[in-house]
């Protein structure tokens, strides 16, 4: 008889989120696998539970897939955990969670702490409909076409994003939503320095250059419905081209620079660097 794959949440900060039922499931568990066995090992030794540890992350899925379904398959029961959260959400769990349902093992998932419900709970952006589209490509070409795919989008968005590209996340957020549409900044949730700036695109963007951003950020875009939206955001080749004409006409860089920006609802300075090109 096969085992049971038990995908476990744990808290995303404060450790009193752990549920019991978690705690339960960890200790009867055969095996542990996680995203970093440091992580959690803090973790279970808070709780007093010694299990045997097995690192699980993006870059053995493949191999430690396949020692899991093994496992698995001789009837051990396997607890699956990310550093913090619910597994599968932005986090390893998903791939095994698919080999193991395929094998007909039995998955369960042990619901706890999750940042992206968190944020939604007290972001006070509706949450009638959402969708959830995780980290952005760190490729700007990349990141800016996904971002212009949604920028008609009628849900809700959230988006996860590490500290040290925050700003790059926003100014193409502004750049490409424009710089009224609502957002609400979800940083270090349930920590001690937990945070929640909510106001414009254009009002986050200059709070969070000037204040050094710090912790795992929870990013929450309110729905293009009921927003005068940006146009279509053209190409680098056709702003020089028009920024070029501008200047044939006898505009100053700097006067041609904020015609386009008012017109495609970009920074003067992004319109105005165009003009510097040889």
């Amino acid at each position: 008889m096969s085992g049971i794959l038990y995908l476990v949440a744990t808290p995303i900060g404060n450790l009193e989120d752990i549920t019991l039922r978690a705690l339960r499931v960890l200790r009867e568990s055969d095996l542990i696998a996680a995203e970093d066995t440091r992580q959690s090992r803090k973790l279970l030794n808070h709780f007093d539970i010694h299990k045997p540890l097995l690192s699980y992350h993006r870059h053995n899925l493949i191999e430690r897939g396949q020692v899991l379904l093994t496992m698995l398959s001789d009837g051990k029961t396997v607890a699956v955990v990310s550093d913090a959260g619910t597994p599968a959400i932005s986090d390893p769990g998903a791939d095994i969670a698919v080999l193991a349902i395929a094998a007909g093992i039995e998955v369960v998932a042990i619901p706890g702490a999750s940042a992206l419900l968190t944020a939604l709970s007290a972001g006070g952006i509706t949450t009638d409909r959402f969708a959830f589209e995780g980290f952005l490509p760190r490729e700007k070409s990349k990141r800016r076409k996904m971002l212009q795919s949604l920028v008609t989008e009628q849900r809700t968005l959230v988006f996860y994003e590490a500290p040290h590209r925050i700003n790059v996340m926003l100014n193409d957020l502004l750049t490409i939503f424009g710089g009224e549409r609502k957002v609400a900044i979800c940083r270090e949730l349930t920590k001690l320095h937990e945070q929640y700036f909510r106001g414009t695109l254009a009002e986050a963007s200059d709070y969070f250059l000037r204040n050094e951003p710090r912790g795992e950020f929870t990013v929450i875009v309110a729905a293009a419905e009921n927003i005068t939206m940006p146009q279509q955001i053209p190409d680098t080749n056709q702003l020089e081209a028009e920024m070029a004409q501008l200047i044939v006409a006898g505009s100053s860089r700097k006067a041609a620079a904020k015609v386009l920006s008012q017109k495609y609802q970009m920074p003067v300075k992004t319109i105005y660097e165009l003009g510097l090109k040889p």
